[in-house]
This record gives C-alpha cells, sequence and structure tokens, in this order.
C-alpha cells in the first residue's frame, strides 16, 4: 500500500496551545509524521483520536475484525448502526471529519514487511502475542518505532522499542534555566555569582551553559556551551577566565539542554528480560504480576480460541495455572507470583472499560509523539496498570450477572455486573466546565451510561463559547461550531454518542452570583459533582459548594503533560484544598480560560491580548500568503481575517501607513467593538429569568477614546504598527516623540476596517455571507498584493524585546480599561504570559480516564477509605502515582467531635424560634456559649454587646434578625441559612463546624 505524503498545512490558531507545550519543530515533525494503528476497540480508538486531535500527518487504520456489543463501551467512534460492519471502515469516517488537517486512510490487507517500511511508527491495539512478535521483529530490524497497547478489564500494558540507539532531542518539558548574573570574577577557574532571587534555580554540577548581556567580561557573550561547577554557597565555577575582561554588570546566565540516547530491547527479549516502568519495589513486583498474567492469558486465548468468560472460576484457575507454568523472568526467580492478583485479573479480563481505555490510549498515543517529535524520555519499556481497586469490596459479581446481555453496555457489564449498570443509569451528575477536560469527561459520562435511563441525567454549566484553538484538544467541538456556548455544542456532541444520554446545558458559571439557580433545590437533586476548571479560585468555590451540600466531588486538571485528578467524599475522605501533588501551589503554571466576551480578571485580558498578536501578526500573514494563490479555498473566518488585514485597500510601504493601520486596530478593538458590543448586550439587557446580564462575573464595558498622552494608547499604536511593518518587511520606529507628532497630523479613515465595525462581533462573523462582488474584489485586490514578496508571520515570543511584550501588555491593559478591570504590569504580564500552558488531548483525556475510575467507586457506594485514588502523571517524564487519600482532620471542644464535613444541625421549629431560643439550645445541645454569631459578612450577635443591645436582638426571630441586618429577604425555596459561630474557651485557630438554622 503506497501512503501518499501528508499535506502541510498546519494551522497553528488551533495548534497554538499545543506549541506552548511541543514547540514548533516537533510539531512540524509531528505534522509530516505516518503512522500505522492496528486494532480499532475501544483502546485503538482512544489511540487514533489523540493522534488525530494533535496534527499526526497521516494515520493508517487497521482491524479485520466486526464490530460487536462489547465494543461500543469503550469505543467512541461506533455505534449500535456499526455492528457487523469492520471497525477500521467504521472509524475512519468519523476521524477524518475530527480534523480536516490529518489523512485517515484503512488498510484492508496482511500486516507486511512491505507495508510497515511506509510508516515511522506502529502501534497494535488488542493484539495476539504472534502478531506482536511478528510486527516488532520487523520494526526493530528497519528501525521503526513500535508500540504494543492492551487493557484487560481493569488492567492494562504498554510496551515501547524505539530501536537501539534513539535519541531523544529535547528530553524534559521544562524551559532551561536562566537566571540573572550578580558578579563574574577573573580568574581560573572564574566564579559566577547569581543575584540573590535567581540563587533558587537548581543548576547541577556538568550542566552545559551559555551567556548573554553581560557588560564588560563580552568574551562569554555567544560563547559555545561551557559546562560548570556548583560549589556549596550556590555560586558556580564557569571555566578559566583569567584573560577575560573585567566584569561590569549584567547578564544571563542560560541552561543548554542535552539530548540523551534510548536503547530499547525488541519484544523477544523484552518479554523474558522485561524493564518495568515502577517508582518502588513493590510496584515492581505488582508489574510482574501483571506481566506473567497477560502472558498467561495470552496463552489462554491461543490454547482456546477466547479469552475467559466473564467471573468464570473455572477459566480463571486455567489462567493462574497458565501463569505459574511459565518461565520465570530474568532476576525475579525468587519472587513468588500473587495468586489471588492473577485470579482476579483472569475474572475481569473480559471486560473493556472506556476509563482504562481513555489512560492507556493517552499514554501510548504520548509515546507515539515522543517517538515522532524526538521530544520527551520514551517508556523504558514496559508500563503496566491496574486499577483493581474498582471491585467493590464486599462481594464480587457473579458469572450470570455479567453475561452479554446484547446492548452497548456489554463490556463493562462484564466487569461489573448489569446491576451496577442500572445503578449508573440512574444517576444524576453535574459537571462543571466543559473545556478540554470537561469534553473527555462527557465522552466518557456517554460511553459508561452514567445518567442514561430513568430519572437520570447529567447537567452541565459553561458560560464559555467555542473558540478556534480549542479545536487540538477539546474532542467534542468542530469548526463549524465556533463561537456557539460549549456547554450546548458539548451535550448535543454527547447525545450523538449516546441517545439514551439525559444531557441538560446550561450557559451559566457557579459562583455566588448564580446560588439562586445553583441553590438548595437544583444540588438537592445531584448524586454527585464532577469539576473540569482551570483556575484554582472557581476550584475552590466548586468544593466549597460540594462540602455544603455533602456530595461527592471528583475533579481534575492539567498543565500540559502534568495531570491530577483526585476525590472528595463527605465524611471519608479529607475536604479539597487545593492541588493534589504536593509539589504544586496556586503560584505553579496554570491554564486559564480566555475571557473573549466577558472578561473578569487581568489574565483573561492576558489571554485576549496574545491571541490579537496571534490572528493579527501570525495567522493573518498565513492566511493572506496563502490566499493569494488560492481564495477560493478559505473559509468566511479567513475571508474575515483579510478584510480586518485591509488587503481591499493599499498595501503598507511606509511607516505612517503602519501607523493608520494600527490606529484603526485600537479603534476597532477598544471603542468600536465595545460600542458594537453593547448594542447586542445592552447595559440593561435582563435574560429570561429576570437575570440582568452585565452581572458579576460579567462586567458592563465601556468604549475608550483615543489619547496619544495616555502611555498605554500610544505604547499600542507603537507597538502594533512596529508589527505590522516587521511583517510586511518595513522599517519601523521606537521614536515615541516623533510617533505623538504623526498622531497629531489628521488621519485617513481605516478602510479596511470600514466593512466590520458595524458588524465586529465574532460570534457572527461566522455566519456571515461574501457573494461574487465581495470576492471579486477581494480576488483583484490579492492579485495587487501578489506583486509584492510574501508576508512575514511573527511567532509570539515572551523573550523578544522586539515589540512583542509591549503589544500583549498594552492590549490587555487596555481591554482592563474597556471592562473596569485592574490591569497588570509590564513584569507581571510577562510572568502571567509565562503560566499560560494549556493541555494538550495526551494529558486531558489521561485525567478524564482517571476520574471515571473514581466515578465506578462513588456509584457503586458504601467504600472505605482505602478504596479511593488521588492520581498524579507526568507523561514527558513517565511519572505515575496513585495514592489513598487522606482521612478528614479531627477537631475537638468539650464533648464535640467534629470533621469539614459534619455541620451543627437546628431545626427552626413551629413557630420559629428567636435569637435567644437558638443560643440556648446551642448551649444546652452542645455545650458552646457563643461568643459570635455571623450570617455571611454580618454580625447577628457579639456577647460583648451591651445589654440592651443584646435585648433588642435576642427577642427577634433568626429570619427576622437576618432579614433586619442584612437588608436581604431569603431567596425563596431557601432550606438552610448557614450561621458562623465562635465560642468561649475556644483555641485561636478552631474552626467550628457550620451551623445549619433549617428552614
Amino acid at each position: 500500500m503506497n501512503i501518499p505524503e501528508p499535506s502541510m498545512s498546519l494551522d497553528e490558531e488551533i495548534y497554538s496551545r499545543q506549541l506552548y507545550v511541543l514547540g514548533p519543530l516537533a510539531m512540524q515533525r509531528i505534522q509530516k509524521a505516518k503512522v500505522l494503528l492496528s486494532g480499532l476497540k475501544g483502546l485503538g480508538a482512544e489511540v487514533a483520536k489523540n493522534l488525530v486531535l494533535m496534527g499526526i500527518g497521516s494515520l493508517t487504520l487497521h482491524d479485520p475484525h466486526p464490530t460487536c456489543w462489547s465494543d461500543l463501551a469503550a469505543q467512541v467512534f461506533l455505534s449500535e448502526n456499526d455492528l457487523e460492519k469492520n471497525r477500521a471502515d467504521a472509524s475512519q469516517k468519523h476521524l477524518a471529519q475530527l480534523n480536516e488537517a490529518v489523512q485517515v486512510f484503512v488498510h484492508t490487507g496482511d500486516i507486511t514487511e512491505d507495508l510497515l517500511l511506509n510508516f515511522q511508527v506502529v502501534v497494535l491495539t488488542a493484539s495476539k502475542l504472534e502478531e506482536q512478535l511478528k510486527v516488532g521483529t520487523l520494526c526493530h530490524k528497519h528501525g521503526i518505532c513500535f508500540v504494543v497497547a492492551d487493557t484487560r478489564g481493569l488492567v492494562g500494558q504498554l510496551f515501547c522499542d524505539f530501536g537501539e540507539d534513539f535519541i531523544v532531542q529535547d528530553p524534559t518539558e521544562s524551559e532551561p534555566l536562566t537566571a540573572a548574573i550578580q558578579h563574574i570574577s577573573q580568574g581560573s577557574p572564574g566564579i559566577l555569582t547569581l543575584k540573590r532571587e535567581d540563587n533558587r534555580n537548581s543548576f547541577c554540577d556538568g550542566d552545559l551553559v551559555t551567556f548573554s548581556g553581560i557588560e564588560g567580561m563580552v568574551e562569554l557573550n555567544g560563547c559555545s556551551p561551557r559546562p560548570i561547577h556548583v560549589q556549596e554557597d550556590g555560586s558556580l565555577e564557569i571555566g578559566d577566565t583569567t584573560t577575560f575582561s573585567r566584569y561590569l554588570h549584567g547578564g544571563i546566565i542560560t541552561e543548554v539542554k542535552r539530548s540523551k540516547t534510548v536503547i530499547h530491547e525488541p519484544l523477544n527479549i523484552a518479554l523474558h528480560q522485561p524493564r518495568m516502568v515502577a517508582q518502588n519495589h513493590q510496584q515492581a513486583h505488582r508489574a510482574h504480576c501483571l506481566h506473567q498474567a497477560f502472558c498467561a492469558l495470552h496463552k489462554f486465548q491461543q490454547l482456546h480460541g477466547r479469552l475467559p468468560q466473564p467471573w468464570d472460576h473455572a477459566d480463571a484457575e486455567i489462567v493462574v495455572g497458565l501463569a505459574q507454568a511459565l518461565e520465570p523472568l530474568k532476576g525475579r526467580e525468587e519472587e513468588p507470583l500473587d495468586e489471588a492478583l492473577l485470579r482476579t485479573i483472569a475474572l475481569s479480563s473480559a471486560g473493556d472499560l472506556s476509563p482504562m481505555a481513555a489512560i492507556l490510549g493517552a499514554v501510548a498515543a504520548q509515546e507515539v509523539l515522543k517517538a515522532i517529535s524526538r521530544k520527551f524520555m520514551p517508556l523504558d519499556q514496559w508500563l503496566y496498570f491496574d486499577a483493581l481497586d474498582c471491585l467493590p469490596e464486599d462481594s464480587l459479581p457473579n458469572p450470570e450477572d455479567c453475561a452479554p446481555r446484547g446492548c452497548r453496555y456489554d463490556g463493562q457489564i462484564a466487569v461489573f455486573g448489569a446491576g451496577f449498570q442500572k445503578k449508573l443509569s440512574l444517576q444524576h451528575y453535574f459537571l462543571v466546565g466543559t473545556g478540554a477536560i470537561g469534553c473527555e469527561l462527557l465522552k466518557d459520562f456517554a460511553l459508561v451510561g452514567l445518567g442514561a435511563g430513568g430519572c437520570g441525567g447529567v447537567t452541565i454549566a459553561d458560560m464559555d463559547h467555542v473558540e478556534h484553538s480549542n479545536l487540538s484538544r477539546q474532542f467534542l467541538f468542530r469548526t463549524h461550531d465556533v463561537g456557539r456556548p460549549k456547554a450546548e455544542v458539548a451535550a448535543e456532541a454527547a447525545q450523538k454518542l449516546n441517545p439514551d444520554l439525559r444531557v441538560t446545558p446550561l450557559i451559566r458559571s457557579l459562583d455566588p452570583t448564580t446560588e439562586h439557580i445553583f441553590g438548595d433545590n437544583f444540588f438537592s437533586n445531584v448524586d454527585g459533582v464532577v469539576a473540569a476548571l482551570d483556575s484554582f479560585p472557581a476550584r475552590h468555590y466548586v468544593a466549597a459548594r460540594c462540602t455544603h451540600y455533602l456530595k461527592p466531588l471528583l475533579e481534575a486538571g492539567t498543565q500540559g503533560t502534568w495531570g491530577s485528578a483526585s476525590v472528595f467524599i463527605p465524611h471519608v475522605t479529607e475536604v479539597y484544598s487545593g492541588p493534589v501533588s504536593a509539589s504544586a501551589s496556586e503560584d505553579a503554571p496554570h491554564p486559564v480560560c480566555t475571557g473573549r466576551y466577558f472578561p473578569s480578571t487581568a489574565e483573561h485580558s492576558l489571554q485576549w491580548a496574545r491571541n490579537e498578536f496571534e490572528a493579527l501578526f501570525q495567522l493573518s500573514a498565513k492566511t493572506i500568503n496563502q490566499a493569494r494563490t488560492s481564495l477560493a479555498d478559505m473559509d468566511r473566518q479567513q475571508i474575515l481575517t483579510l478584510l480586518r488585514l485591509g488587503v481591499l485597500g493599499q498595501r503598507p510601504q511606509t511607516w505612517q501607513n503602519c501607523v493608520v493601520w494600527a490606529l484603526g486596530q485600537w479603534q476597532f478593538c477598544f471603542h468600536y467593538g465595545i460600542t458594537q458590543l453593547l448594542k447586542h448586550f445592552p447595559p440593561d439587557k435582563v435574560l429570561k429569568d429576570g437575570t440582568p446580564f452585565w452581572s458579576s462575573p460579567k462586567q458592563c464595558p465601556q468604549p475608550l477614546e483615543f489619547d496619544a498622552n495616555q502611555d498605554m494608547h500610544l505604547l499600542y499604536v507603537l507597538a502594533a504598527a512596529n508589527l505590522y511593518a516587521q511583517m510586511h518587511g518595513i522599517p519601523g520606529s521606537s521614536d515615541q516623540t516623533a510617533l505623538r507628532e504623526l498622531l497629531k497630523l489628521p488621519q485617513p479613515d481605516p478602510q479596511h476596517l470600514s466593512l466590520i465595525f458595524t458588524n465586529n462581533l465574532e460570534l457572527t462573523w461566522a455566519s456571515a455571507e461574501f457573494g461574487p462582488e465581495m470576492l471579486k474584489k477581494l480576488q483583484e485586490a490579492l492579485e495587487v498584493w501578489g506583486k509584492f514578496p510574501p508576508l512575514k508571520p511573527l511567532m509570539f515570543e515572551k523573550d523578544d524585546s522586539n515589540f512583542h511584550m509591549d503589544f500583549v501588555t498594552a492590549a490587555a491593559s487596555l481591554r482592563s480599561q474597556n471592562y473596569g478591570i485592574i490591569s497588570v504590569n509590564y513584569s507581571q504580564s510577562k510572568r502571567i504570559m509565562g503560566q499560560i500552558i494549556p493541555a494538550i488531548a495526551t494529558t486531558t483525556a489521561a485525567v478524564a480516564g482517571l476520574v471515571g475510575l473514581e466515578l465506578y467507586k462513588v456509584v457503586y457506594g458504601a467504600r472505605s477509605l482505602s478504596a479511593f485514588r488521588h492520581s498524579y502523571l507526568h507523561l514527558a517524564e513517565n511519572n505515575f502515582m496513585r495514592w489513598v487519600p487522606s482521612a478528614p482532620a479531627t477537631q475537638m471542644f468539650n464533648c464535640l467531635k467534629w470533621t469539614s464535613w459534619d455541620r451543627l444541625k437546628v431545626p427552626a421549629g413551629q413557630p420559629e424560634r428567636t435569637l435567644e431560643s437558638l443560643l440556648a439550645h446551642l448551649q444546652e445541645q452542645y455545650g458552646l456559649r457563643i461568643r459570635m454569631l455571623l450570617y455571611d459578612q454580618a454580625l447577628l450577635y457579639s456577647a460583648r454587646w451591651s445589654s440592651q443591645k443584646q435585648a433588642q436582638r435576642l427577642s427577634l426571630r433568626v429570619t427576622e434578625l437576618v432579614q433586619q441586618v442584612t437588608g436581604q429577604v431569603p431567596e425563596p425555596g431557601l432550606q438552610v441559612l448557614v450561621l458562623e459561630l465562635s465560642c468561649e474557651g475556644e483555641e485561636e485557630e478552631m474552626a467550628f463546624p457550620p451551623l445549619h438554622y433549617e428552614l
């Protein structure tokens, strides 16, 4: 089979967040790569999905088997309509629609040596051991990277063979270390002292470094990489500097990353002498037991032509015997196999589970990307993962309950039984956030059947809209969805995956302003909450709601190739207090949402400004270059980009032309654009439920008036004009005084914006129509532009001194002024921009799968603490950890004992009790002499008040008192007033449980 060369049209707006993690060189290699994937059950489909989302050049699918019912429990591209159809054929059309830039083929013949020579990477999933050995031998012979992945119920394996001299050019995800220089001595060796604030940088002995920006000892600037030796005081020996000029000041030292060579054994050797990814000896022993279990399952299939039947104890005993009869693994001869573990694996091995496919599929896809890009360290060489902790603790499923039903959940029923499947279908869950992780979670909910029957359902909440840059990692969105609410699009897509799924989308945020919506009535109908949020304040708020309503919380987060998933169960685990990784903190880099239309934080404004840079100076240049030869292939969004860049006007030829353009952009973004937004959403706009549209966190904007005497106004025009000039190859200028004088002159109207000043919301751009006359004008204009050299796309670099950060800082500051947001300065902007490291498809899929495993346990119910797992992974460095959460901390006061999940419940009574009665009840029931009582921030009672003031309050009914003090009438349907208290004799940092005054 002759595989065509992949196309080379990388849409950098779609992949812009991915570029942060992988870099342009890795992306170029990924875009050119050819991969063969054999096996399109659930795991194979997950591998394919991730590779296509991340822009692999071409993917060839191979699977000779027809679709069966058990496939549907984990295979995201198949449905009941595909039963008996070839799995590869049925999946191909859906994969091709997922990313139009990726070529997806189907190979229907055998896998031959000649076929393998067409590919850089070959992946086998759900394959027999004989095929793995045959293909693995050929791949190793020809230097083709080889990956094997498989799941059997709640266990999974992954194997990599990248050859005997595979060079990893960029082993780690971290940026090279940099530090500011305080002083460098002349001597042998020269001693370099770091500035105090940078002395914490972890340079290591033998690191290679370069230097830049040094004044005085200029011989070091741009020198070849030098090895360093770290001294006890943190200073660095940098080699002989005796003959160099005397150091004056300034300069940066930068680490030079070094490549590493990986040596992998072929499968036939690695099968008997396995090298395992394991954190400790206990994990290594368990991994070797799992290794032998997979070998025994292969042997069972070879002997019987099938896998063990679900929970068939006779079959399981045969597997245990086969495992014990295997030749001991080299170096493990003295370690007996765990028979109970082997037996449990065999009993549950017939199942196919969506969360397991998501996890192993994500890790396998990341290994494929490592093989192609030579970025990040590959596995060495086996990875085993098991989630047998998901099985019930009290009684194991029986064969009758786990027998096939001829339904889409057969693969899951084989592990947990039909009774549990029924329980899953009756759940009602609340998913907060439908971004990258949220899309993966909703996909998994559809496959497992969460809320897909009876009174069950899933409610999702997200006020954001689909953006072009979402498409490389948010599986449920497509190009035609750009501009639509994420919640609506995600709900529609999930219901297509499983028509029985009941999804209710709400275009709302979950925050204090929406508690009248997400209040007592709402949460009383919710069985659990899953949070897929990208900011810690939002996570803390959702966690507080779950603690208040005693709802289980599952949550996940990612940072590049780092990911975590955690579970919080009322009265069983600790409550949420922050990231699950001990090394993480709220100051660590994390993705922030893009408030394109309704920013409420400085981070929102900065992300918008960063997107503006890409749109104006990178993507636009590429669009114009492409349009000069193929306008007919442009979509509506690209045509609007052409209009905004002014192709209908004269191409800029002077610095003044660039200034006129930049001033027009200023007016477009900060005056006319805001004016037009307010026409669509006036300040007094009210939603159907009576809620003001412009209510927190949405802040009503105001248009700005240009003033060249305002620093940020001028900086925006200066930076934008210079960047526009660079794009066109025109000399720019840094002279602000001359620019001010130039701006005093009458400026021509920005004609290139006149067409879109009256229709400038990107939400409406997507639906704009362009007739033949407009296209003819564009074609004529582009013919004129075609007489000039191609434009130069500018790649954003936060450390570039050539107006990149100037533009982002000024644009973000002006955007913040529009919306009344406190802006940040240049250095803060640069720091925050460095923290925008969005998720990539593999990490988000993996953490969603980890959440899915905990969901099984939560839905099953009645689990001890030891059953649950927090999880942490780092795909770049093959770090995988799962551990039991901490139990909730207990506090005591007198005879009262409580945790963060407890509360003091006091019924209001009929007639309602007074404040005096409430205080007496607390003393009599709990032995608490109340010193202060608060409702929210309002002080209801203080023991320090005068007796006269106390008497005025003590006789009031509690609800009357709250209304009098706050001036607010309790919301209709409110079931509980939450009061905070402090007591006589309490310790300084004691936090009493909240008082729930039940109405």
